[in-house]
């Protein structure tokens, strides 16, 4: 019988004290979510993958600053990479949300079906990535990730409050940006 793999907490202890492997299973099992979170805050899968590096990098160099009385690893990791999404997009130029179309895929029965879904698909990507990244982000992670207000405000360095009103902001910003393409159809 396997014994249950360990939490992400316990490996995080064992790579603060240096045990590599125990930070590369780490690392194997934060990678593909955070690849999938950070290309939808920052709307290019090369800049994504630069992200997560980073975040992982960090995340190797900081282990031993995680401190369990104060919170749960899943906060901690998705506040990090959060962070770093945010300063990258800060730097870099604004990404054509056409950049990634290739990686808009729905296995639908039939190729109009496809079509039609890649075609509402790129259209609500490119309405997200005129939003504001804090914008973005509080999406991504309440609809996204299904994160509660309390994770989404920690992640964000803010308040659960200041989320409510920044997914209502959201929200309002992105059906606007939708409504002139809907009517186009």
């Amino acid at each position: 019988m396997l014994a249950p793999p360990l939490p992400s907490e316990d490996l995080l202890a064992l790579a603060a004290a240096g045990d590599r492997a125990a930070f590369s299973t780490l690392a194997a099992r934060l990678a593909a979510p955070a690849l999938t979170a950070a290309t939808r805050i920052l709307g290019n899968a090369a800049h994504a993958e630069d992200a997560v590096q980073d975040a992982l990098v960090r995340l190797w160099r900081e282990a031993g600053r995680f401190d369990r009385t104060r919170g749960a690893f899943p906060a901690w990791w998705r506040r990090l990479l959060m962070n770093i999404c945010l300063d990258s997009r800060r730097r870099l130029r604004p990404v054509s949300p056409l950049d990634d179309a290739a990686d808009v895929a729905d296995p639908a029965p039939s190729p109009e079906h496809r079509a039609q879904a890649a075609d509402s698909a790129l259209r609500v990507q490119a309405a997200m990535a005129t939003l504001p990244p804090r914008q973005r982000a509080a999406l991504l992670l309440f609809h996204g990730e299904g994160c509660t207000m309390a994770e989404i405000a920690d992640a964000l360095d803010t308040t659960p409050k200041a989320i409510e009103g920044l997914l209502t902001r959201a929200r309002s910003d992105l059906r606007a940006r939708l409504e002139p393409l809907k009517a186009a159809l």
